[in-house]
């Protein structure tokens, strides 16, 4: 099953990773902001949310455009899919921390427009 469910976050992926329609960062924005991304990770995606200061592991920082998951096994940490089972299903699911819930309420093609926009906040 979880194969399957690997190969289904990567199939849709890359669908719209073919798609001619552009994924905006702003689009992302504001399903992050919509979701409550930002009272962990921050407006800014610096991991400095209103509720960081209390947690530990912290909120990972997304301004260094490095992630610690190989979600799919491809060798290659943060890669989109990678991105896209952590925010779905969340990081105890592949070791880490409770504190990063899973997002399966998430339509994927929200999460692939957040991704871009967690993308662009690498500094």
């Amino acid at each position: 099953m979880e194969s399957f469910v690997k190969s289904l976050s990567c199939a849709t992926l890359a669908l719209v990773m073919m798609s001619s329609v552009p994924v905006a960062a702003a689009d992302g924005q504001a399903v992050y902001n919509a979701n409550g991304c930002a009272t962990c990770h921050g407006a800014t995606g610096q991991g400095d949310g209103a509720a960081a200061a209390a947690m530990n592991p912290k909120p990972r920082s997304f301004a260094s455009g490095e992630f610690a998951y190989d979600t799919d096994g491809d060798g290659n940490k943060g890669s989109d899919a990678d991105l896209m089972n952590i925010i779905k299903y969340g990081t105890a699911k592949y070791g880490g921390s409770p504190l990063m819930p899973g997002r399966a309420d998430i339509a994927d093609a929200d999460i692939i427009a957040m991704i871009a926009y967690i993308r662009s906040l690498k500094k």
